[in-house]
């Protein structure tokens, strides 16, 4: 009923996709009919579909073979792990097709990639900064592109690629179809919308800045010393399931998963220390099961795509609102359930009034009591880029903290909380309607 080409849809359906999701029900007609589509949707919603159909569907219809080192259709993405994930369903969907889908990201071989575009593709998913090594090495022109696609633009601003998008831009066909895809509509996405699309038709699912519905969120109250302990007595009650647990640095994702694997978890990390193909290898054993949790920074957030994520922590909180939503809509995909658990130390409370905020709701608590926030206290600092912004590199960098005795992983920017104390020493207030008490390890 979209309009869709019957070829098409019938080899959807042998890969079981039959029904449209909201996103793609909404979006289809107006990019089928050639109109700029500025979407707004939470990760999971199925906005790969809801832009490359559109574009396959009129590449096939078009027949045209693309000329040497060009480009039909673009497709911009701000991590690796979310440029893979692209690639690897528009793959799927044109398969048995004359169709080219070709990837570029940091990370990996410039001269394979160098070579892959020289006869010229039709679609191209790429990471900013890797496509200007490729545009600076002449080997892809972009003057023939007639689709610019892109996707997460929210954290391709946050992770500073504004200015290589606009050394991109000039370089497309001037007469072009842009669709802009974003989880968040900061005041800056605005300005970039109207900057880049022409009289675009918008549609949204989700309001901005809200989970879908079916995560069960909690949060527990816990010094940063014992969220270790309560992360492992927590993940004790469902170890055949796979959960995805966030922290904040590089440093303290790495030494958090060599902890749980000497408490006998089958675990992996991904941050911006490792390589393309270690990232890529643990993603992959997490898919399969043979890894069941998998500790990752934020260069995670919106790149992993695996149904059977059934538990998502927020072991350090983010300390931008919107991550955090991102984040946890790594479970609870194509419309099954999922649990999201949020670990908050006294140095984070401000994090989290602005992640409830944000969402304009609370997070139910499922143990201890709210931190109260200290007079001159003050939202943590960032904590680094971590080598991001070339290649979608990685999550936070830097920030040290107090070891846990008894063998625990320091925690990264623990905020000064002496170990073992809880809060250095805060007072803390009860939540209205929370619960109290709680656990012994988050006391």
């Amino acid at each position: 009923m979209l309009g869709l080409a019957p070829r098409l849809v019938a080899k959807l359906a042998e890969q079981g996709i039959t029904d449209p999701t909201p996103i793609q029900t909404q979006a289809i007609p107006h990019a089928m009919n050639g109109r700029d589509v500025m979407g707004l949707a939470q990760t999971g919603t199925g906005k790969t579909a809801a832009f490359g159909l559109p574009m396959i569907d009129a590449l096939m219809k078009a027949g045209v073979k693309p000329n040497a080192k060009t480009v039909r259709g673009l497709i911009l993405a701000p991590t690796r792990e979310l440029a893979k994930q692209i690639s690897d369903n528009l793959t799927n969907y044109t398969k048995g097709s004359h169709l080219k889908v070709a990837l570029v990201v940091g990370g990996a071989g410039i001269v394979a990639q160098t070579k892959r575009l020289a006869g010229g593709v039709d679609l191209l998913v790429a990471t900013p900064g890797r496509l200007i090594d490729l545009l600076d090495r002449r080997a892809v022109r972009l003057d023939e592109t007639i689709y610019l696609v892109l996707d997460e633009a929210d954290q391709m601003l946050d992770m500073g690629f504004i200015h290589a998008l606009r050394r991109i831009a000039p370089l497309l066909a001037k007469d072009r179809q842009t669709m802009m895809f974003s989880a968040t509509m900061p005041k800056l996405m605005s300005e970039l919308a109207d900057s880049y699309l022409t009289n675009p038709i918008r549609v949204q699912v989700n309001p901005p800045g809200q989970a879908v519905k079916k995560i069960n969120q909690s949060l527990h109250y816990v010094a940063q010393a014992a969220k270790a302990d309560l992360l492992v007595e927590l993940l004790d009650d469902h170890r055949d399931e796979l959960a995805l647990v966030f922290g904040r640095t590089k440093h303290g994702c790495e030494k958090l998963y060599k902890f749980l694997e000497k408490k006998g978890f089958a675990a992996a990390s991904i941050h911006g220390n490792k390589s393309q193909g270690q990232r890529e290898r643990a993603i992959e054993a997490f898919k399969k099961g043979d890894v069941r949790v998998l500790v990752a920074t934020d260069v995670a957030a919106r790149g992993i795509d695996i149904p059977g994520v059934r538990h998502v922590y927020n072991y350090d909180l983010p300390n931008v609102a919107e991550n955090y939503v991102h984040r946890i809509g790594r479970t609870a995909r194509a419309g099954a359930d999922g649990s999201a658990i949020a670990f908050c130390a006294p140095d984070e409370i401000i994090d989290l009034k602005d992640i409830e905020k944000a969402m304009k709701e609370q997070i139910p608590v499922a143990s201890g009591t709210e931190w109260e926030i200290q007079p001159g206290q003050k939202k943590r600092p960032n904590g680094g880029g971590g080598g991001g912004r070339r290649g979608g590199g990685g999550g936070g960098g830097g920030g040290r903290g107090r070891g846990k005795p008894g063998g625990a992983p320091k925690a990264a920017n623990s905020g000064g909380n002496p170990a073992g104390k809880p809060g250095g020493g805060q007072r803390r207030k009860r939540r209205k309607g929370g619960a109290g008490g709680g656990r012994s390890s988050a006391a």
